[in-house]
């Protein structure tokens, strides 16, 4: 799989949410303010380029589909994450959290009551 750019993830986003849609139907979905036709219309053909995303034409509209699910796209940017950023180890991952305030001692807490649950769920 290939990585996304910020472009190309927004726009994949909505495409998830949406299920299919034109291009305008992308359009109304952004935040202001709205990208050019163009520039939405370039950035889905160069998904397509990429094979994350479909189309089936009518007429002369093309309408436009996820080839790939969110949670696939999801688990590819988060292990590359995990291994540009922290060394591929999630110790290393959940020590930046705690100490960069994204996560305090209660909710470390209850993910190791989570993970201490799917170990015993898997055994």
């Amino acid at each position: 799989m290939k990585e996304l750019t910020s472009a190309e993830e927004q726009v994949m986003q909505l495409l998830w949410q949406l299920k299919e849609a034109i291009v305008k139907d992308i359009i109304v979905k952004m935040p202001e303010p709205k990208p050019a036709y163009n520039t939405v219309s370039t950035v889905v053909r160069v998904l397509e380029g990429k094979g994350v995303v479909g189309h089936k034409a009518y007429g002369n509209s093309h309408v436009y589909f996820p080839l790939i699910k969110e949670e696939d796209y999801r688990k590819f940017a988060f292990e590359k994450l995990l291994k540009s950023y922290f060394g591929n180890s999630y110790k290393n991952l959940v020590s930046y959290l705690v100490k960069e305030n994204k996560l305090n001692l209660s909710e470390l807490a209850e993910l190791i009551l989570v993970a201490e649950r799917s170990r015993n769920k898997d055994k």
